[in-house]
């Protein structure tokens, strides 16, 4: 790191720019993220190797997260992730903690039918992934095994995403395809505001 320094701050400053370029953008549907500041959104470059098997000690991506409260917020966002052959683009909820999952498992179990509406729409199919990520093995408890949203109950995540060419990424256009992608998590990131009851208070989780 100390020998590529001026490099890296380089990029930094850089990418800073095209944080504020995109929250500029989400703002326009997302008015509540309005107050944040790019740093808010930025994550750091150390990477934290306390319980990792990987020690090395600097992230190889550069990465930001827009969402109510800044990026740690334990609310749904929109997500950046550039890395040379693995780039991509995410939103929903990564890994929530039990009492914030439980409330989506509830959404879900009253209001499935407007998430399976959602990921079925043809614009979210054309340009996203399906839902993404680890699933128990069994049936989430209190819910039956022949819940008819069973699959969408068993995810530990709630993500769906796409990924971004490294010519779109040189190119600079990967923020205009960002800031479209992202228009189109919206009814997403609704539902999931709602399952967290924050659809009609605007408050970020912190």
């Amino acid at each position: 790191m100390d020998a590529n320094r001026d490099w890296y701050q380089n990029i930094r400053k850089a990418f800073l720019k095209d944080v504020e370029y995109l929250l500029k953008g989400i703002t326009a549907w997302e008015p509540e993220l309005a107050t944040l500041q790019p740093k808010d959104c930025v994550f750091r470059q150390n990477r934290d190797i306390r319980f990792s098997a990987n020690k090395d000690p600097y992230k190889t991506n550069l990465a930001t997260y827009f969402a109510r409260g800044g990026k740690k917020s334990m609310g749904p966002g929109y997500y950046l992730h550039i890395q040379p052959g693995a780039s991509f683009l995410a939103g929903g909820i990564w890994m929530p903690p039990a009492d914030i999952l439980k409330k989506i498992r509830q959404e879900i179990d009253y209001n499935g039918a407007q998430l399976v509406e959602i990921l079925e729409n043809p614009s979210i199919k054309k340009h996203f992934n399906g839902m993404e990520g680890d699933q128990l093995k069994t049936t989430p408890k209190g819910f039956d095994a022949d819940h008819p949203y069973i699959d969408l109950l068993r995810f530990k995540s709630f993500i769906i995403s796409c990924p971004i060419a490294d010519k779109d990424i040189a190119s600079g256009k990967f923020l205009d395809i960002a800031l479209t992608h992202f228009q189109l998590l919206q009814p997403f990131h609704n539902f999931l505001h709602q399952a967290l009851d924050e659809a009609e208070s605007g408050e970020g989780l912190l």
